[in-house]
């Protein structure tokens, strides 16, 4: 499996210098501009982009730690170390090592894998209704004179349709769920039996995660927190680019239209590859503040390197030292996660 993985990543990285090399007389880029950009940077603001994103750490743990309460109660704040191992693992190995961090609760708070493979299933759904929603709130604010507004309309409310129609499939998953996992293994059991086990041991394990919210003062706090958390996320994302001094077309935008180049950033992190994906996602958010904002390209490169850096690598510092602290390895912690996922699918 390991040596398909790196196969895959070889080859990306191939079709990616041979597209590189193929286009090199059509690419223009200024790359004294560019290390410019970087030399005037108000690291003031790139420190407070790095202080709010590590404080969403520390709302993950209290968040998890909700989520368990039924099962077990622990402090909020002392779910803190997976969390910044299981994020250091994402970003050096790849979005399929996002197992880890449920693997290291189970392992610290003695309960079962599965139940916090259920609990990370559950958190990834509060994440997606809490982004869509500040997404969704932030673009209905978009200046009338914005290029292509309605389209960035119509993209917020469906994001926030979508929410919905989640949140609506996760109520009637808590109250029916084994009815809904036998009726879609019976309408897919015809097409194949291993997909149609599958997906039914998926909705057992949704439901299960959800079960873990007991009471609607638990459902509250848990929203809550997610939309502090995405809401600092934003924050973040408005500080890096308040950085960039010497481009006005990034250092005064609103927090609305901010949510524009939080949105392709998130999109293009989806499939993280390891170390490939940091040079896709910089170029996507270089590609999105060019179209977007009509910042020189030289700037949005430099800008969706330091998006990068503050959003997603600069936790690898504490994950590492949190790592060696719990006497874990990166590696060790993913090939464990992933027995352990295999072991228990839902």
């Amino acid at each position: 499996m390991r040596s398909r993985k790196a196969l895959a990543v070889l080859a990306l990285a191939l079709i990616l210098a041979v597209l590189v090399f193929a286009n090199r007389d059509r690419i223009r880029f200024d790359w004294h501009a560019f290390w410019l950009q970087l030399r005037h940077i108000a690291w003031i603001h790139i420190t407070a982009g790095v202080a709010l994103i590590y404080s969403t750490y520390w709302l993950r743990s209290a968040r998890w730690s909700v989520f368990i309460s039924a099962t077990k109660k622990v402090p909020p704040f002392s779910l803190v170390g997976p969390q910044f191992i299981g994020f250091t693992a994402v970003a050096l190995l790849g979005r399929p090592a996002d197992v880890v961090r449920p693997a290291l609760v189970a392992k610290k708070t003695n309960l079962p894998t599965s139940s916090q493979l259920a609990v990370y299933a559950i958190e990834r759904m509060f994440d997606l209704g809490a982004a869509a929603i500040i997404f969704s709130s932030a673009l209905r604010f978009t200046p009338r004179d914005l290029p292509h507004r309605d389209i960035f309309v119509k993209t917020g409310n469906g994001s926030l349709e979508i929410t919905i129609a989640i949140a609506l499939f996760a109520i009637i998953v808590r109250v029916y769920g084994e009815v809904v996992a036998r009726i879609t293994h019976g309408l897919l059991h015809p097409l194949s039996a291993n997909i149609a086990g599958s997906v039914a041991d998926k909705i057992r394990g949704f439901r299960d995660g959800l079960n873990a919210i007991r009471s609607a003062q638990d459902f509250i706090l848990t929203a809550l927190i997610s939309l502090a958390m995405w809401g600092l996320i934003g924050m973040a994302y408005m500080e890096t680019l308040r950085a960039f001094v010497d481009t006005p077309q990034l250092a005064t935008l609103p927090f609305s239209r901010v949510m524009l180049l939080m949105g392709a950033s998130i999109g293009a992190s989806i499939l993280q590859i390891p170390i490939i994906g940091w040079f896709t996602q910089i170029a996507a958010t270089a590609a999105a503040m060019k179209e977007f904002y009509g910042a020189p390209i030289e700037a949005a490169t430099a800008c969706g390197a330091l998006l990068l850096f503050v959003t997603f690598l600069s936790i690898i510092p504490a994950g590492l030292i949190a790592a060696r602290v719990s006497r874990v390895t990166l590696r060790g912690a993913a090939s464990e996660a992933e027995i352990a996922e295999i072991a228990h699918p839902s």
